[in-house]
């Protein structure tokens, strides 16, 4: 199959390039950018020399749809609700990788992102990606996670899922590399404010608490609100998210080990660390992968979660991908099995 990709010369249309590169059953058929017109993505890009020659292209859904099997929006909000309305009318594919089809509820959306939201159709068509948590078939429209929001739900899932915590103790603290800010530069991300710093923003205004409390109330209804924080700090890719809550009377770290192993044991790429041991945010550079630690203070009855992954891949173009994977019903860890980068 072939796949367009609107949006190329950002962080996460450029890392789709490099997975697509590497896929044994999809391949690039055209790529768009609105604000950038240069002949070729090596001509942006000099790291694609000798690699990739394709033309970047204006956008135009008629070329799309004739040249390409489906379609990757690697856009910031307020894009694909706009222009992806074409594929969704026709019934074509479609990968959006920003929050416009996330929030079920328009009213939620405009509150959160300051945008009119998408049209109603869509965002009732819309399959909301979270591989791991996906039961039926995804529609030709998916909507895929936020990178916050990825790491933030699949650290604290199995907990929810088997009520091993009291909800309303639940404390999410999530720490981003300084490409998930995209490649717009501003006074929060400019180097001599960046490095050897840490800066806690958005505080109970990011516009991935909307969307993460949406997935946990599926899993638990009584969840009325959630305490979630985001920070910078420099480093250029991944994100570290560190989970607080008071464990249910009774409940053992190996009762919340065992939680874990049993929700994600036929997960490929969520890997549970042993008794004893929380991730690094290293491990999951240049992976698709989701590393999960945890412990249990015996004392206070509060267990610690941990958990990492590489923003630009399984918070992003890399869960983009595994949901192309399990849509086209194809081995779900195709192009996708790398090694961490490392050092």
């Amino acid at each position: 199959m072939k796949a367009a990709i609107v949006g190329v010369t950002g962080y996460t249309g450029i890392e789709l390039l490099r997975i697509i590169q590497g896929h044994p059953q999809l391949s690039i058929g055209t790529l768009h950018s609105s604000s950038v017109h240069k002949d070729t993505i090596s001509d942006e890009y000099p790291h694609l020399r000798q690699l990739i020659a394709l033309p970047i292209q204006a956008f135009d859904p008629e070329v799309i749809m004739a040249e390409n099997d489906l379609v990757f929006f690697a856009t910031p909000a307020g894009v694909a609700k706009e222009l992806g309305q074409a594929f969704a009318e026709r019934g074509f594919p479609m990968i959006d990788l920003s929050g416009d089809l996330r929030l079920k509820d328009p009213t939620v959306y405009e509150a959160w992102y300051q945008k009119a939201a998408a049209p109603q159709a869509m965002l009732a068509q819309a399959t909301y990606g979270l591989p791991e948590f996906m039961t039926e078939k995804a529609t030709d429209l998916i909507s895929n996670p936020g990178c916050y929001a990825t790491a933030a739900l699949l650290t604290v899932a199995p907990l929810v899922i088997k009520k091993l915590i009291d909800p309303a103790t639940l404390i999410l603290d999530g720490k981003s590399g300084l490409s998930g800010a995209g490649k717009n530069l501003n006074e929060s991300s400019h180097f001599v404010n960046v490095d050897e710093n840490m800066t806690m923003y958005k505080l109970n205004r990011h516009q991935h608490i909307p969307e993460i409390l949406q997935q946990l109330q599926l899993w638990d209804p009584s969840i009325t609100d959630i305490q979630f924080t985001t920070s910078l700090i420099p480093v250029k890719r991944g994100i570290f998210m560190t989970g607080y809550a008071k464990a249910a009377p009774g409940v053992t770290e190996a009762d919340l080990l065992a939680a874990y192993e049993e929700i994600y044991a036929q997960q490929p790429f969520v890997r549970i660390q042993p008794q004893g041991t929380l991730p690094q945010l290293r491990q999951v550079i240049g992976t698709n992968f989701c590393d999960i630690g945890l412990g249990l203070n015996a004392g206070t009855g509060i267990v610690t979660l941990v958990g990492v992954i590489d923003n630009l891949m399984k918070g992003a173009s890399g869960q983009a991908i595994q949901n192309y994977n399990r849509w086209a019903g194809i081995d779900e860890t195709a192009g996708l099995w790398s090694l961490p980068i490392y050092p």
